[in-house]
């Protein structure tokens, strides 16, 4: 009986030692693995030398047929008969068709080249996303962390109130520990979800087998992109490898046309070759030429067809412009949007930081414990949203990138305060 799946050891993300200290991978070493290991992009680009070949193969000429014939064989004239040896006969191809098919298939050629870098920057937009995605679980398990930390020590004190001090009752304690409880399973949940995402993100650069532990980086050492939401799809349409796939998929169709309309050409079939009449013993010559009338099959049916496929070809690009202005306008605004929250939570984040000085340096207050507790809640809160506000507005603006075809991707920050500080944990501020 085969045995199942081995358990992972269970390490516990806020007691590991060695978390700190392991370096984690880069963005740039991320995409530079996938743009080199990722099978996809090895198969879009065998697609291009399959269609080359086809290209190739549609404009070669017919060979020839060489035949030897031994006629009348027996005759009491000449027993060893009349032989032709050989007879070669040739197709002319007429009405330019090979140099049309070939044509053709150049088209689908260069429609396949720009396959591959669709799907080279669609790689690359996953990639970052999956990055910021790892990244921003990353910081949001430290975060929770340091909330379980100081939820395990606020416990600690309402039950001495509680059970020494007999300051708090019960009904006092019971929501602390309630909320103590929350934050364990919320560092549990997350840890799963970022091993998770590690695994994605190894199967996104084609190595599904690479352990990933850790990314390297933070929130704060990048700076928004800038996307206008005005000229950004108007960029897009203009420069989206998908947009010329299906501009090339016309120019495919129009050639296709005109090979459906010179296939009724008729083509020329010239044979040849020498004869020998043992009859007579005299050596003859043969020569003859034959062609096909377009009498009842003048290939209307196909031409039909393939103009149907011009048809949809042309529309092809319609369709194609209009989903690629829904996908940009869809990310623009999830990005503007998160963008947003994550600015409005840190302006909520300094309130609660201030609200929290102030309640722990002015002891005349004499705050009760619950007070302190919900003052960090509120805190807590606000730094988790914010910090997933940050995740979901890199993540559609690596959306953006791979739509807007950026190679050097994120820009160098040149304002840092666009993306601003993350606020000091309980332990940096003690």
């Amino acid at each position: 009986m085969p045995a199942g799946p081995r358990r992972a050891k269970t390490v516990d993300p806020c007691d590991d030692p060695d978390e700190a200290a392991i370096p984690g991978m880069t963005l740039d070493a991320l995409v530079a693995l996938g743009l080199e290991q990722n099978p996809r992009l090895a198969k879009v680009s065998f697609g291009v030398e399959a269609a080359r070949g086809r290209a190739y193969q549609a404009g070669l000429y017919p060979n020839p047929l060489v035949a030897l014939t031994w006629d009348e064989l027996g005759d009491k004239t000449g027993p060893s008969g009349v032989n032709t040896l050989p007879l070669v006969t040739q197709e002319l191809v007429m009405g330019r068709k090979l140099k049309l098919s070939r044509a053709a298939a150049e088209r689908e050629v260069e429609q396949a080249s720009w396959s591959v870098m669709a799907e080279r920057y669609a790689m690359l937009s996953e990639i970052r996303a999956a990055y910021f995605d790892a990244l921003a679980l990353q910081e949001r398990v430290r975060l929770l962390c340091d909330i379980r930390r100081y939820g395990r020590d606020i416990t600690k004190t309402v039950r001495s109130l509680r059970d020494d001090a007999k300051l708090l009752a019960d009904i006092d304690v019971l929501p602390v520990e309630a909320e103590l409880l929350r934050y364990e399973a919320d560092v549990e949940s997350t840890q799963a979800e970022k091993a998770a995402v590690y695994k994605r993100l190894a199967a996104l650069l084609g190595l599904h087998r690479l352990s990933i532990t850790k990314v390297a980086g933070r929130f704060e050492d990048y700076s928004f992109p800038d996307y206008d939401a005005e000229s950004t799809p108007l960029y897009v349409l203009s420069v989206h490898p998908e947009i010329q796939q299906a501009q090339w998929g016309v120019e495919k169709a129009k050639f296709v046309v005109q090979r459906a309309k010179a296939e009724p050409i008729p083509n020329l079939s010239v044979n040849g070759g020498y004869v020998r009449q043992n009859q007579n013993r005299s050596d003859d010559y043969t020569l003859g030429v034959s062609a096909s009338i377009p009498l009842w099959n003048k290939n209307q049916g196909n031409i039909r067809a393939t103009e149907a496929e011009l048809c949809a070809a042309m529309h092809e690009v319609g369709r194609v412009e209009n989903d690629l202005t829904e996908r940009v306008a869809t990310a623009l605004r999830e990005f503007a949007a998160a963008r947003k929250r994550a600015e409005m939570y840190q302006s909520v984040v300094g309130k609660a930081d201030q609200a929290q000085n102030i309640a722990t340096e002015d002891q005349r207050r004499n705050l009760s414990p619950l007070m302190v507790l919900e003052l960090q809640r509120s805190l807590r809160q606000a730094r988790l949203e914010r910090l997933k506000s940050l995740g979901d507005a890199w993540k559609a603006a690596a959306t953006i990138s791979g739509l807007t075809i950026e190679d050097n991707w994120p820009p160098a920050p040149t304002n840092p305060a666009r993306v601003p500080p993350a606020p000091a944990t309980d332990n940096e501020s003690r």
